[in-house]
């Protein structure tokens, strides 16, 4: 049983593209889960092939479920750069994956956050139901992008936003597990 954590603190991790934001959020998982801390929430990992990277899938980090979200080979309406985008990986994995996160577990994470999640109003509704949740959640954003969902998410007074660099990458993870669980590592 974890010891009581802090009080609910929201964290965005925002950086550039290939900053090293999902390999910063692993990490704090990955600290918070030798505490005992319950993690849940959704991560976005790539599909690689032949050394390249031809799409995306989404993880619920609670089950380990995972679903490909986007990728070079999808038909779909919906591209994002050369990406097919399937929408109903996010209506359905990423926004149970966040239902159950609210539901059961201490600390809720959700991975990029970016261009490809706005198509999927039931995702973007997780989101701020997440948001809205007391609980800690630590997101990661895209830094540019200028979708209605992350101007809502930015304008939010609780949420602390953090830049992943390659100088400080390794200390914010110590220091965003530091703001979650009130110990230093």
């Amino acid at each position: 049983m974890p010891r009581r954590l802090s009080p609910p603190v929201k964290i965005g991790i925002t950086g550039l593209p290939g900053s090293g934001k999902t390999q910063t959020l692993l990490r704090i998982i990955e600290l918070l889960e030798e505490e005992g801390v319950t993690v849940g929430g959704m991560v976005t990992e790539p599909i690689v092939e032949k050394q390249r990277r031809t799409g995306f899938q989404i993880v619920d980090w609670m089950t380990k479920e995972h679903e490909v979200f986007a990728h070079e080979g999808m038909k779909s309406r919906v591209r994002s750069g050369r990406y097919g985008v399937n929408v109903a990986a996010l209506d359905g994995l990423g926004a149970r994956a966040l239902a159950e996160a609210r539901e059961s577990a201490d600390v809720i994470v959700i991975d990029e956050v970016g261009k490809m999640e706005v198509e999927s109003e039931a995702f973007t509704k997780s989101v701020i139901d997440t948001l809205d949740s007391r609980k800690s959640i630590v997101m990661t954003l895209h830094k540019k992008s200028r979708n209605p969902l992350l101007q809502d998410i930015r304008r939010r007074d609780e949420l602390r936003l953090l830049e992943v660099t390659p100088v400080n990458k390794n200390l914010l993870a110590f220091k965003i597990v530091y703001l979650i669980t009130g110990r230093a590592h």
